[in-house]
């Protein structure tokens, strides 16, 4: 009967098997399930990829899954400013980072920048130079630094250091050319664009991820033989001369979501690598810093009492006595130089701070978000030209910002599709989102200010936040910084502070809870923020699949 009953088990399991195989054949054997047409795109028809697996992590990025955790909760809370109030918070899978934006690879965006936009030409001359690192981030008028204002940033004995003196708006555009550079790349390996096409590049031909996904004609400055000249495109038309399907399209899956700096959410959650502690669907216990343990000195037998991370460990000492035990650096150190957390990322605590894209606010409000949390959300859209085609930015019209403490960088390079703000044909009767600028979204716009309710024909421009209102602006050609050292302002924070999390080479060991958090102008710059890039995942949640746990 056991004997039976067992075949019988087994005759089951494999008709389930095979009917489950039959629907999957039925769902990716290039058919519709909606229609039953043809999806491979032979003859002629519309084609579709059936068959993609998972997406490729970007050069440089490691795999985090995500999940839920509970984000803000600190160990200690010496400042009492109650700017750590912990949220139960959901997180998307994503990658990120392995390792900070180190000087080599910024010195390589630099490097480029002065190759197309040489800033020997009046015209392009911001573009290089607003993308340079503060090296005089090192001086202290009582400290001799003169050898990292010199050295830091090109001698190639700090190539694999973190870039510090980037201000925010600078790593973001980084996050940018890192994202066209990459891509490029891809459509050239694939055999879509002719080989080598980035060594010809010129202000007047150049590459752009969304330029090509909206209009790959107007791409490297409307060159086809550059566009439709790979192998693969070759292949392509010889097979169907009429075809315009050569170009790859955002449906095919070969191009990568853009880089850009993690949210608060994300890069915390990434820093405490909490996949050690956890115990099924809960978590044995809390972390105090990315790695298990009260203390930052090492337990294991091999490295027992070696540092984990670089930091300030008292008043004057920076990495104490010469030596055994000594945390092998004064300012930052060398990438890799200390273990990586459970995820492999290195440094999520020590050597430098990092910059995340958040705007700053005392306030999480979890209350209305619990999913991918993040302030600073600006909607906009592609700007159609007159002839119904995307408008896209030529070598003369580079938009600039100048910032506060007078610097000029350029915000938008050649090749890159103009944007505009979002209206009302995008907002009307959506209950989500009603503006396009959504920074101040229930922490500062008029329903929840201060001024909310008063009978005052002002109060439309009152601000939230009573910050400094610094200000260049030019008068008869000279640049005039206008200072604000008003006795009445009561505040630093404004729509253009942005978070940075983790403790620096600079810093006491209270900082390096991934869940503390600090805030900085967006277009200043330190010796002791750095940053690193983060990317969406597309698609599953694991890049494994779901599995049993025996």
């Amino acid at each position: 009967m056991i004997r039976k009953n067992f075949v019988k088990s087994c005759m089951l399991v494999c008709m389930a098997l095979a009917i489950s195989s039959c629907n999957n054949s039925r769902d990716y054997n290039g058919s519709s399930r909606a229609t039953g047409w043809d999806l491979s795109g032979k003859d002629g028809g519309v084609s579709y990829k059936t068959d993609y697996e998972e997406q490729d992590p970007g050069p440089g990025l490691l795999f985090v899954e995500g999940g839920t955790f509970t984000m803000g909760r600190v160990q200690d809370d010496v400042m009492h400013d109650w700017n750590n109030t912990p949220t139960q918070q959901h997180i998307q899978s994503f990658f990120i980072d392995e390792t900070e934006v180190t000087n080599i690879m910024y010195l390589e965006y630099l490097d480029w920048l002065k190759e197309i936009f040489p800033p020997s030409e009046e015209r392009y001359r911001n573009i290089y130079t607003g993308a340079l690192p503060d090296t005089l981030v090192w001086r202290n008028p009582l400290g001799f630094n003169e050898t990292m204002v010199k050295n830091y940033l090109r001698h190639p004995a700090y190539h694999n250091y973190p870039v510090v003196g980037v201000n925010w708006i600078q790593a973001t555009e980084f996050s940018q050319w890192r994202t066209e550079r990459v891509n490029e790349k891809r459509l050239e390996e694939k055999g879509y664009t002719v080989r080598g096409a980035y060594k010809d590049a010129s202000a007047e031909s150049l590459f752009s991820t969304e330029t090509y996904l909206n209009a790959p004609s107007l791409v490297y400055g409307g060159n086809d033989s550059i566009t439709r000249g790979g192998k693969q495109s070759d292949r392509l038309l010889r097979n169907n001369p009429d075809s315009t399907n050569i170009y790859v399209q955002r449906k095919d899956g070969e191009l990568l979501p853009a880089y850009r700096l993690p949210t608060e959410a994300e890069w915390e959650y990434a820093a405490l690598g909490q996949s050690s502690v956890r115990e099924y669907n809960t978590y044995r216990g809390r972390k105090k810093y990315p790695w298990d343990g009260q203390y930052t000195r090492s337990a294991e037998r091999t490295n027992i009492g070696d540092q984990l991370a670089n930091f300030k460990q008292g008043k004057g000492d920076y990495g104490g006595i010469a030596g055994w035990s000594d945390d092998g650096a004064d300012i930052t150190n060398e990438v890799k130089s200390y273990a990586p957390n459970d995820y492999g990322l290195y440094d999520m605590a020590g050597n430098v701070s990092e910059w995340v894209a958040d705007v700053y606010r005392p306030k999480v409000d979890n209350e209305f978000n619990d999913f991918n949390y993040f302030r600073g959300n600006v909607y906009t859209k592609n700007a159609i030209a007159q002839d119904g085609t995307v408008k896209v930015l030529s070598q003369d019209e580079v938009i600039y910002d100048t910032l506060s403490n007078g610097k000029i960088v350029a915000r938008t390079t050649p090749g890159e599709i103009v944007q505009v703000e979002i209206g009302e044909s995008e907002t009307y009767l959506r209950t989500q989102f009603s503006k396009s600028d959504n920074i101040n979204y229930r922490d500062g716009d008029l329903s929840s200010s201060r001024f909310y309710g008063q009978n005052n024909a002002d109060a439309e421009d009152q601000n939230m936040y009573n910050s400094p209102e610094n200000a260049v602006t030019l008068k008869d050609g000279e640049m005039q910084r206008n200072f604000d050292d008003s006795s009445g302002r009561t505040t630093l924070i404004d729509d253009n502070v942005r978070v940075y999390k983790g403790g620096s080479w600079k810093d006491r060991a209270y900082w390096l809870d991934p869940a503390q958090r600090r805030f900085y102008p967006q277009e200043m710059a330190t010796n002791d923020i750095g940053f690193r890039n983060a990317m969406s995942k597309v698609g599953s949640k694991s890049n494994k699949g779901r599995r049993t746990r025996n």
